[in-house]
């Protein structure tokens, strides 16, 4: 066996095929998310750091309303292939469009709360529902 692990073994058609027949339906979503993020141009999740201005891309995957200090708040779950973040609209209840399943695209600072990254009120842009 060679030393080189396979992931950073050039591929050739056959192996890319072979790879993805023996690969979870979870590891192709995942991985369709993270090229979907680098042909955006967008920051991976998963490399985000705490008060880091960016722009992130993914599927929301969970949506919920939950009052944060007595405010209402719209959490939503933005996954990318990589990493999850936390979306948070403070003061809202619903927004249209907003729901799980939904790719969508995300600009603000990022914070780090009780372990997880969140991104308060951002700047976002709902993909149009033909790409997905």
């Amino acid at each position: 066996m060679s030393a080189v692990p396979r992931s950073e073994k050039p591929a050739g058609r056959f192996r890319r095929m072979l790879d993805r027949l023996s690969s979870s339906q979870e590891d192709l979503e995942s991985e369709e998310l993270r090229e979907d993020a680098e042909t955006a141009g967008c920051t991976r999740i998963g490399d985000c750091r705490d008060r880091q201005i960016v722009t992130v891309t993914g599927t929301l995957r969970t949506v919920t309303l939950r009052p944060r200090a007595g405010v209402p708040a719209l959490e939503a779950e933005l996954f990318d292939g990589s990493a999850a973040l936390d979306v948070v609209w403070l003061g809202r209840r619903s927004i249209v469009g907003i729901e799980p399943g939904r790719k969508l695209i995300a600009s603000g600072r990022i914070s780090m709360s009780r372990g997880r990254r969140v991104l308060f009120n951002p700047k976002y842009e709902l993909r149009p529902l033909g790409r997905e």
